[in-house]
């Protein structure tokens, strides 16, 4: 089969989030072919490496999951595979699992990880579970994460602060608004100054992140004809990675400050650090110089992070427009696929 039929039969496994099981099989099932690798299944994760003595090992990995959609309309149109996952990341992992099938000896050692759960909280990540049960299978000297990124390495990646605010104001009837506080007015303030909010740009070796910050949720009101005295907004901000939890923290109390007041509340519900490039490490090099172009900063947050806490330099490398990921249409090529497979085929050799 080719390429985009291989890939094909992975998009038409349906995986969306906390039911990766049937696509767990199936790939574990497609990595005991290959007598040269131990296979692990640890819930819906599966594991496999090389089992030689070569003193280098290298990890490569993607996660399982997709987010909801439509799950049955995959197709291939020329060489489009068009579908559910077919970018995020069912391409690259097609391609995993050729190479993880492929007998060609190489100088060092491979440990291939398939993940469950990445599209959702990160505390239900099947990568935190691997490492909780069994540190000792992400042990690597260095580490990819098959994320799409055009076929070029995006270095580390941004952290994730998730807060939510609420703003208090005093109930009135809203003929006699003159005798209360509208919470969501003043909520509206502070939503404006949010949105005039400029980007921080940050450079780490020579790799640009650009911060950001959004609404994303809001909730108020108690009746169409009462003045409401309370209202919630949930803030999301994207953190450079020259910033630590407390420092971003620190920074966004400073940013809406002159709109919270005493009574009002700012509460932290989410932390995801940021990963540095890693661009310093050699196997990492090497990879940029593969791709034929330079590195450019992640946006958005991954598990490079979660590797790099562990102490194995990660990077984002994978098959597919990340602009397309999470889109009811999204896609990948014949020509994503054999680039990736190229590249990541010759920097495992």
């Amino acid at each position: 089969m080719s390429r985009l039929d291989e890939a094909m039969v992975l998009v038409s496994i349906p995986s969306v989030s906390r039911n990766e099981e049937r696509l767990a099989g199936h790939i574990e099932r497609r990595l005991r072919e290959n007598p040269a690798l131990d296979v692990e299944r640890i819930g819906d994760n599966v594991v496999a490496r090389t089992r030689g003595h070569h003193q280098t090992r290298l990890l490569v990995a993607g996660h399982l999951d997709t987010v909801p959609g439509d799950q049955f309309s995959a197709r291939i149109v020329n060489d489009h595979l068009v579908g559910l996952g077919a970018c995020d990341m069912k391409g690259s992992l097609s391609v995993m699992l050729e190479l993880a099938l492929d007998p060609s000896p190489r100088s060092i050692e491979v440990t291939w990880v398939f993940y469950a759960r990445e599209e959702i909280a990160r505390s239900e990540s099947g990568l935190l579970e691997i490492g909780e049960l069994r540190p000792d299978l992400l042990d690597a000297d260095a580490a990819i994460l098959a994320e799409p990124t055009g076929g070029f390495v995006e270095a580390g990646c941004q952290g994730t602060l998730r807060i939510a605010v609420e703003l208090t104001g005093v109930r009135a009837h809203v003929a006699r608004p003159f005798t209360g506080r509208n919470a969501i007015h003043r909520m509206g303030e502070l939503i404006h100054h949010v949105a005039r909010y400029e980007p921080r740009v940050v450079e780490i070796e020579g790799v640009t992140y650009v911060e950001q910050l959004q609404a994303v949720a809001v909730d108020g009101g108690v009746a169409s004809n009462v003045v409401p005295d309370r209202c919630s907004c949930t803030f999301n901000h994207r953190v450079a990675p020259d910033r630590s939890r407390s420092e971003a923290i620190e920074w966004l109390r400073g940013y809406l400050e002159g709109f919270i007041e005493t009574d009002d509340t700012f509460e932290v519900l989410d932390w995801a650090p940021p990963a540095g490039p890693n661009l310093s490490n050699a196997r990492l090099q090497s990879l940029v110089e593969m791709t034929g172009g330079s590195a450019r900063g992640k946006v958005g947050w991954t598990d490079v992070a979660t590797l790099c806490e562990r102490g194995v330099p990660a990077t984002n490398f994978g098959a597919g427009d990340p602009l397309l990921a999470h889109h009811s249409d999204e896609f990948v090529t014949a020509d994503d696929l054999d680039h990736f497979a190229k590249v990541l085929g010759d920097w495992l050799r």
